[in-house]
């Protein structure tokens, strides 16, 4: 296993008492339709870690593969124009959660970022998210989502 999946594995079994199987795939699951079709599963059970910029604050956003941020919706959540939204930077998003851009998992950040989650996780009974490497996904269901990442299910998708 390699050694950042490792580290996550310990961290969320240290921090919440929750053991993972993560699996990884060498021929990477960076986007939502890799990952989908190296799990065998829906685009829309995917996970994406999508980490943002709102006004001053860096914001987790867990949507589903089959959905994309509405930046629109993303600010009016947090009372903020839209020219005030943008994608984290890869330096804003490893300082914000510990881990690099695809491979952030929902959960174990390195700060109290605000976690929001797509409510069309709760229309399937497993889903699977990034486990600290693009290439290292694990299978939760939406109620560990909910008990691990502590998320605010809102509907700022399109």
């Amino acid at each position: 296993m390699h050694p950042t999946a490792r580290k996550f594995a310990d961290r969320v079994r240290d921090s919440h008492g929750f053991e993972v199987t993560i699996e990884e795939f060498p021929e990477g699951t960076k986007t939502a339709d890799d990952a989908a079709a190296a799990v065998g599963c829906d685009v829309g059970q995917i996970v994406k870690s999508i980490v943002m910029r709102v006004g001053d604050e860096t914001v987790v956003v867990l949507t589903s593969g089959a959905n994309r941020v509405d930046e629109g919706s993303l600010g009016s959540e947090f009372g903020v124009e839209q020219g005030a939204v943008r994608s984290a930077n890869p330096s804003e998003v490893k300082d914000a959660t510990g881990w690099s851009i695809g491979g952030v998992p929902p959960t174990c950040h390195a700060t109290d970022c605000p976690v929001l989650a797509d409510p069309t996780f709760e229309s399937f009974d497993r889903i699977w998210a990034a486990a600290g490497t693009p290439e290292a996904v694990f299978r939760l269901t939406p109620d560990d989502l909910r008990t691990l990442s502590e998320p605010r299910f809102v509907d700022v998708f399109e």
